[in-house]
């Protein structure tokens, strides 16, 4: 099959889902194990289907091949976020121990699946090294952010840079604060999402002032998300296309906002899917191809 995604607004044409039936399995299993994931309360079982499946029929609907995870005893409630285990590069898959301990065999069940389909594996970040998928934010195909936090680690960005010397020009190292502390999933794609080649949503109360000014020297517009929306995942938004994107439902001055900028939203109820786990559209898929 084509792979490749060097890009975080080319046409999403194959991407990566896992149905919460594999991922949450059941409201016992969800009570007894979302706070050690540390959920903002436990999610609703039947709630988290509906609002699943309403978000699936907008990526069924605009993307042509929709691959599943099976259940995988290697992996928890945090697996149904697809995107953070890895990334997919025009030569393979680059897989991630990631910070959280309880996903860092997650990429073993990923990796499984993906070599079944097809997609050859690059190479790893191995341990000391730490990095998140959602800390990995490609401004073109050539030129790479990495967000540098508790998440991902100066060893795993040196991985990185090794393991893609052949196909990256430029890596832009990003600071992330401290945010919330330790256990908050705050990444660089927490605070920057691109939904058109020249257009960003983007939470600057959390972006170092260099890369702020980078992004505006480059000629992109910065859509700005306001405190409360942020805290409800308002700067998670996922490009299906240029100037195509998904946000959470309950954001609505940043739908407004990109709307206004000239870009398409869909919508969806992420309460219990989205909110309760922290991952908003981006962090539910991983696309395997752009064009």
């Amino acid at each position: 099959m084509k792979y490749g995604c060097q890009s975080m607004v080319g046409k999403v044409e194959a991407i990566l889902l896992k149905r919460p039936e594999q991922a949450f399995i059941s409201q016992e299993n969800l009570d007894k194990t979302w706070e050690e994931f540390r959920y903002f309360g436990c999610p609703d079982y039947q709630k988290v289907l509906e609002e699943y499946n309403a978000f699936e029929k907008i990526i069924q609907d605009n993307v042509e091949q929709v691959f599943y995870l099976p259940q995988d005893g290697r992996t928890g409630l945090d697996s149904i976020y697809t995107h953070d285990p890895l990334k997919i590069t025009r030569k393979g898959a680059i897989y991630f121990p990631m910070g959280k301990e309880l996903r860092s065999r997650e990429y073993q069940a990923t990796q499984a699946y993906l070599e079944s389909i097809g997609i050859p594996t690059l190479g790893h970040i191995t341990p000391p090294g730490k990095m998140e998928g959602g800390d990995v934010l490609w401004i073109d195909e050539k030129t790479v952010a990495i967000g540098r936090g508790y998440r991902t680690n100066d060893e795993g960005i040196r991985q990185f840079k090794e393991l893609t010397r052949d196909l990256i020009d430029e890596y832009i190292i990003v600071p992330m604060p401290h945010g919330d502390g330790v256990d908050c999933c705050l990444h660089l794609m927490s605070i920057i999402s691109f939904v058109d080649t020249d257009k960003a949503v983007v939470y600057s109360k959390y972006m170092p002032v260099f890369f702020r000014e980078y992004l505006l020297e480059k000629g992109i517009q910065l859509i700005e998300c306001n405190d409360q929306e942020y805290d409800y995942l308002g700067s998670n938004l996922l490009a299906l296309a240029p100037g195509k994107c998904v946000l959470i439902d309950g954001c609505p001055d940043i739908k407004q906002k990109v709307e206004a900028a000239g870009v398409t939203v869909y919508t969806y109820e992420g309460k219990e899917l989205s909110f309760r786990g922290t991952g908003g559209p981006t962090c539910l898929t991983c696309p395997l191809h752009r064009v």
